[in-house]
């Protein structure tokens, strides 16, 4: 069996530069139109519900554990269902099955590259609230064609969108 194993956020994190405001969650929309057994779209972005999640070779628990990833909140990309089951992808390729009940809908998001600036508003001269490190992982708020709005722990600000992984490139989020 080969193991994930992700340092938490806070380990990884942030530079504090100000206060956050005040935020509200908004439901995401994907332009996808394939349906799964669920009638939600395949593929979708969700995240990690619990600290240690098994990745199987198969959809059921007959099949062997080929992966265990170790990091709640992770964003990973549901691609296929079979009844209770959801095989989902990480941001480096891992593939495996994984019970329903070990996601949650709750978008997340990767911060990738190099160490980035979350802004107050959505210019790269806006005054910085955060840095935060390659890894961290985010709280995805709203995203329009360039910028998304994030929160880490009590933290909220702007990042560009390419320097996220966990959301399409046409995807809105609001």
């Amino acid at each position: 069996m080969r193991s994930l194993k992700f340092l938490p956020a806070l380990c990884l994190a942030i530079s504090l530069l100000a206060i956050p405001g005040a935020f509200a969650v908004a439901p995401s929309e994907t332009e996808n139109t394939d349906k799964g057994e669920s009638g939600l779209p395949i593929p979708r972005f969700v995240s990690l519900r619990a600290d240690e999640v098994n990745l199987r070779t198969g959809p059921g628990v007959r099949y062997p554990v080929d992966w265990v990833v170790q990091r709640r909140g992770l964003p990973v990309e549901v691609v296929a269902e079979f009844e209770a089951w959801r095989k989902i992808r990480d941001q480096e390729g891992v593939e495996g099955w994984v019970n329903k009940a070990m996601l949650s809908g709750r978008r997340t998001i990767l911060v990738t590259g190099d160490i980035r600036t979350i802004r107050r508003n959505r210019s790269a001269d806006a005054p910085a609230v955060a840095r935060v490190e390659p890894g961290v992982v985010a709280r995805l708020v709203k995203c329009d064609d360039s910028w998304c709005k994030v929160e880490i722990e009590s933290y909220e600000g702007w990042l560009q969108r390419s320097e996220l992984w966990g959301l399409y490139p046409n995807e809105k989020v609001e």
